[in-house]
């Protein structure tokens, strides 16, 4: 059977950066147009040329791709000739293959939002398309507020389409701008156009997820006949976020209703480092990944349940719906209160650590689990510290050092500028092949800033270990979170650290006190001693 070619088009790089807080570099933007070209894109939205200095310095350093590399910017304004508007010449100016421009579609915008006539729109959508074909650019149109004004009118807004369309645009694309218009309304609206004005070959879809429905919209959209779709890596764009093709792709390649019907740039091979290239993106703006995000989330394989986790071990499928390996992903099988003997067992042997069944020391690390996560730990995103629970009953954990007292102070006090400052100090005193070490560190950065106690305590205990040393001095930590697991004057906290070393290992552990900085140590002393578990070979 000859499947029909889907196109994908990505605007990370455009309406991704008009994320509440995200701003790219120009490098930036250059490091995430490669990852993106390598997987197989078939469009890279690169940027709005003039709209501000990085996506100007972007398209002076553009990237050679395989990717059809775009410009997006705007239909020309009223009153001026396209050859004349200079937003529009800044765009064609950026030299790309290919230029996406946006219009109004809705008759609402037009007149209220522009202040022209809907025949001074039209006229504006079709000089604007006609000039950059004349160029021998290849014409996009983002038809702005489609949804809302083909509600509003219809006829207006297909007139625009077919403006768009006859002046020689090769993708008129549809977009629900405020992010409202639900999936079943999307499927309904494209089969009309298509029926009306734009063949499907020739249509896009461009969604929000305002309403959480921005993979299901484009989704009903592609049944419904259109074949390009535009979106973002990790969903990101502007309020609640565009489309997110790390959801789209993998369904389109793995899904037997798309994958069976469907063909796109993207091959099997490439889709398996899809999770590498989502979280490189979230390590670029400094952000905790997403969990629970589909496919790519560290969360998206585990099996917490100890049913989950038993079923898992005689057949994966019983509770994944794909092999997570398909798109670089892995699965896990975290402790909880929850867990069984089978889903001990095996987590226990992933790490290694092989027990018999029927071994007393099971028992006794389920019930210790149980009790601690009852005083509020949670192992189930702190495997780390789990291990290190279960290698204490397991009598498999070396003792490389004691730690035998520590203390952190924080002074306010004036800094040369007759400036009040905090500065953290920890001291740290540890027992290593019966020696005494004392380290004293202080938490300042380059520019003598406050980074406060705990890593104050971080810097103490990792500045001294004798022998095992060499060990750790590729360890940081890359994450701290805190939560207060009681309320009022009883209040327990919980720390979670995630530890990152040279390997690229992260690992995670936890501890809980009713003292933040208790908590924080048993933290990171359980993250020293993992690592000296995976690396010491003494």
């Amino acid at each position: 059977m000859t499947r029909d070619r889907l196109y994908l088009y990505d605007t990370t790089l455009r309406d991704g950066q008009q994320t509440q807080g995200v701003q790219f570099s120009t490098a930036e933007k250059i490091r995430i147009a490669a990852a993106l070209d390598a997987l197989g894109l078939d469009y890279i939205e690169g940027g709005w040329p003039g709209a501000n200095p990085t996506d100007s310095a972007f398209f002076e350093e553009v990237p050679r791709t395989r990717a059809t590399m775009t410009a997006f910017g705007m239909t020309k304004r009223a009153g001026r000739s396209a050859e004349n508007d200079d937003v529009l010449a800044a765009v064609a100016n950026a030299g790309t293959p290919a230029v996406c421009i946006v219009g109004k579609t809705h008759d609402y915008h037009v007149t209220r939002a522009l202040g022209v006539s809907l025949e001074e729109n039209l006229e504006s959508i079709r000089a604007s398309v006609a000039h950059l074909a004349a160029l021998g650019r290849e014409p996009l149109f983002d038809a702005e507020h489609f949804f809302d004004g083909y509600k509003s009118d219809p006829a207006y807004a297909l007139d625009c389409l077919r403006a768009a369309l006859e002046a020689g645009a090769r993708w008129i694309v549809l977009c629900d701008t405020n992010g409202g218009t639900l999936p079943h309304e999307i499927g309904q609206i494209v089969q009309e156009v298509i029926a009306q004005a734009v063949p499907g070959d020739h249509l896009g879809i461009h969604t929000h997820n305002d309403t959480e429905n921005a993979v299901a919209g484009s989704l009903a959209a592609v049944d419904a006949g259109a074949r390009q779709i535009q979106g973002t890596l990790n969903g990101l764009g502007e309020r609640c976020g565009n489309a997110s093709l790390t959801s789209l792709i993998p369904t389109l390649l793995l899904k037997p209703h798309y994958a069976d019907r469907f063909e796109t740039g993207i091959d099997r091979a490439a889709l398996q480092d899809l999770t590498r290239i989502s979280r490189m993106l979230d390590d670029i703006l400094n952000r905790v990944p997403v969990r629970q995000m589909a496919y790519v989330g560290a969360s998206a394989f585990a099996h917490k349940a100890g049913l989950h986790a038993s079923a898992i071990l005689k057949d994966p499928s019983t509770y994944e719906h794909i092999d997570p390996g398909a798109v670089g992903n892995r699965r896990v099988v975290p402790m909880s209160n929850q867990a069984g003997q089978s889903n001990l067992r095996r987590r226990l042997s992933e790490m290694g650590l092989e027990v018999e069944k029927g071994d007393p020391a099971l028992a006794r690390i389920l019930d210790r689990v149980k009790a601690r996560e009852t005083d509020g730990y949670s192992y189930d995103t702190a495997q780390a510290s789990f291990e290190i629970l279960a290698r204490e009953e397991l009598g498999r954990l070396p003792e490389f050092f004691e730690v035998k007292r520590y203390r952190v102070s924080v002074e306010r006090r004036k800094n040369k500028y007759n400036r009040m400052v905090s500065l953290s100090e920890a001291v740290v005193v540890v027992k290593v092949d019966g020696v005494k070490k004392l380290s004293v560190s202080e938490s300042m950065d380059a520019e003598g800033n406050d980074r406060g106690p705990v890593n104050a305590l971080s810097k103490a205990l990792a500045k001294d270990l004798g022998r095992y040393q060499a060990v750790i001095d590729d360890m940081r930590l890359v994450d701290f979170k805190v939560r207060i697991t009681q309320g009022g004057t009883e209040a327990v906290t919980r720390v979670t650290i995630d530890s990152e070393d040279g390997q690229g290992r992260r690992w995670a552990t936890v501890g809980v006190s009713a003292n933040i900085v208790d908590a924080s140590f048993e933290a990171l002393l359980d993250a020293v001693r993992w690592k000296l578990v995976r690396d010491w070979e003494g």
